[in-house]
């Protein structure tokens, strides 16, 4: 704890009026909420690459992004550090009725529809903003499309509204797919980008009934390609060829030849 009050004590003094940083001073929860949103990213990139000492240091990135936002709060009378600890310990006791009040669950179903009844009292017992009993209310907006896409549908599939298997998502896809090509064809830019949003968010549908989160698997797939890219790149340069001047067709080719190295690697393993 020693520690955590030397960060908010540094903190504080950055947005010192007398003497802080005139960067720390300029800025609001509206412009310190991208880096937050960066740093979170970083945390899952370090944990990826399996990198323990760039986990630590962005972990810190991460926890100044908390205390400069408390910090903020705090100038303006509207809440503390402490009350943000305060209010994240008492959600943990409060969402784990299994390990704080002796509850037993007899399945992870039990459990997952106890959590979800717990957040939807704590939704009731908020401060009334605008009537929204909604199954979707409180899905963050500001979340990436994928991971809404998951959150939304899992909302909706939590009262009923989804099938019971993936065989039909299979032909949700196929008829999104007929319809981008549809708008294609139609020339319509506007009706294009409506399709193939329509298309992502039923290939979500059928990543969620696999069991597999979308937004990792895209992460995963963007990893692939730059991987496998980075290769295409080396080998045309071990060649002599410059990639801006290489025929698509040789780009092909030595892609093919990286993928086969890869499931051959794969499979040996």
């Amino acid at each position: 704890m020693e520690q955590t009050t030397r960060l908010l004590q540094i903190m504080a003094q950055l947005r010192d009026p007398n003497g802080g940083c005139e960067w720390d001073l300029r800025q609001d929860f509206a412009s310190i909420a991208p880096y937050t949103i960066e740093e979170a990213y970083e945390v899952a990139d370090a944990i990826e690459r399996g990198d323990d000492d760039d986990l630590l240091d962005e972990l810190g990135d991460l926890l100044l992004q908390v205390a400069f936002h408390a910090q903020m709060a705090q100038e303006k009378g509207l809440f503390d550090f402490e009350q943000v600890a305060a209010g994240i310990a008492d959600k943990l006791v409060r969402r784990h009725p299994h390990v704080f009040a002796g509850v037993t669950f007899n399945s992870d179903e039990e459990r997952h529809q106890a959590w979800e009844q717990i957040k939807q009292q704590e939704r009731a017992g908020k401060p009334a903003k605008a009537a929204d009993n909604s199954a979707l209310a409180g899905v963050t907006v500001g979340l990436p499309g994928l991971m809404r896409a998951e959150k939304l549908q899992r909302r909706a599939a939590d009262v009923g509204f989804d099938w019971p298997q993936a065989d039909p998502v299979f032909d949700k896809i196929a008829e999104e797919l007929t319809e981008v090509r549809e708008a294609v064809a139609a020339g319509d830019l506007a009706h294009i980008a409506e399709e193939i949003g329509d298309l992502q968010f039923a290939v979500v549908n059928l990543a969620r009934h696999l069991k597999v989160e979308p937004e990792p698997a895209m992460q995963a797939a963007n990893r692939k390609f730059e991987r496998r890219f980075r290769a295409v790149e080396k080998t045309l340069s071990d060649r002599g060829v410059a990639v801006e001047d290489a025929s698509l067709e040789l780009m092909d080719e030595i892609w093919d030849q990286v993928k086969a190295v890869e499931k051959a690697s794969a499979a040996d393993q």
